[in-house]
């Protein structure tokens, strides 16, 4: 809320909606809901005793618009964490479970994942993912010189088809990968890439105002469907939050951006050899990587510790769907 002066005039701003008037000058604002309009007329305490009120319904909107979606929205919410836990807590283990170790991770990652609450915990609403820089030594006698978290919901949750984002603030600099993505929940019968993949997001630190979609499965497991999308010059993913999200349905997986729809993969991308495994529940995935095949190691540029904040991760299915849109829960 801007403050008030005397005679500029005034602009109040909040959850979308904009009041705006006459200077004050001693005198109220009375509120007309069907214009959106301010005109003078009683003394200040009053008007800003309007204004608070108004400012409040805003306020209470913003915060229900946040838990779930409208009500004439094609989804309806299955599973969602929105990471409201006490500050300095760890996650909701009855939805996410860690995954730890420092063996590379298949991409020669350099980074061991703990489930210390140093490396991932909840804070003013978010979920933090805290990559340091520090020699660490786990269970398994492997040593590492960066330690970071990869949380999953494998065992927890899982589903076919729907609508599944994530708002997140990134980290920056070289050697960083993050990314918000899926696996086949039959992982542990018929192994990777048999059991499918669709990477949400992933973004490496040279490349810091890309984002890149992706599905791998048999066949098709080395980025061969890789698309992505650049922001436009000047702006960082890392700036800000952003939503990433995929609407996948039996025959198409739909890549967003802040709901900007950039890429969709579908049976017909399917080479000879290529095997569509995307019929089946997937579970969720985050982590925050650090060096690798593909970003390439931290140098004297990148700054530690690094951070992801994750807004809520959150769940749908299509209105109307049963059956494998239906969540899973093992």
């Amino acid at each position: 809320m801007k403050t008030l002066t005397n005679p500029t005039p005034c602009h109040f701003e909040r959850s979308g909606i904009a009041l705006k008037g006459n200077s004050t000058d001693s005198r109220n604002l009375l509120f007309h809901p069907q214009k959106l309009d301010c005109r003078l007329l009683r003394p200040q305490s009053y008007c800003l005793l309007l204004i608070a009120f108004i400012l409040s319904l805003c306020a209470f909107a913003g915060a229900q618009s946040k838990s779930a979606p409208p009500a004439s929205s094609p989804w309806i919410l299955t599973w969602s964490d929105e990471f409201n836990g006490p500050n300095g807590s760890s996650v909701d283990a009855s939805k996410w479970v860690f995954d730890v170790g420092g063996n590379g991770w298949g991409n020669n990652e350099l980074e061991y994942y703990t489930a210390r609450i140093t490396n991932a915990y909840q804070q003013d609403g978010n979920l933090v993912i805290k990559v340091l820089q520090e020699k660490y030594t786990g269970a398994d006698g492997v040593t590492r010189n960066y330690t970071s978290a990869r949380l999953t919901t494998l065992g927890k949750f899982s589903q076919a088809y729907g609508r599944f984002e994530a708002r997140m603030k990134i980290p920056s600099g070289q050697g960083m990968w993050p990314a918000f993505w899926m696996m086949g929940d039959d992982i542990d019968k018929v192994q990777w890439p048999a059991c499918g993949e669709i990477d949400v997001m992933e973004n490496i630190g040279k490349e810091p105002d890309i984002v890149h979609g992706s599905i791998h499965g048999p066949g098709f497991s080395d980025g061969d469907l890789e698309a992505h999308f650049r922001l436009p010059p000047g702006q960082a993913l890392a700036d800000d939050f952003h939503v990433y999200a995929v609407e996948w349905e039996p025959d198409a997986v739909r890549f967003y951006l802040d709901d900007h729809l950039y890429v969709t993969r579908t049976h017909a991308d399917m080479r000879p050899g290529w095997k569509w495994s995307f019929d089946h529940p997937f579970f969720l995935l985050l982590n925050v990587a650090v060096g690798g095949d593909w970003p390439g190691s931290p140098d004297a540029t990148t700054v530690f510790p690094q951070t992801m904040l994750v807004d809520y991760v959150r769940v749908y299915r299509r209105a109307g769907s049963s059956g494998n849109a239906a969540s899973t829960p093992r």
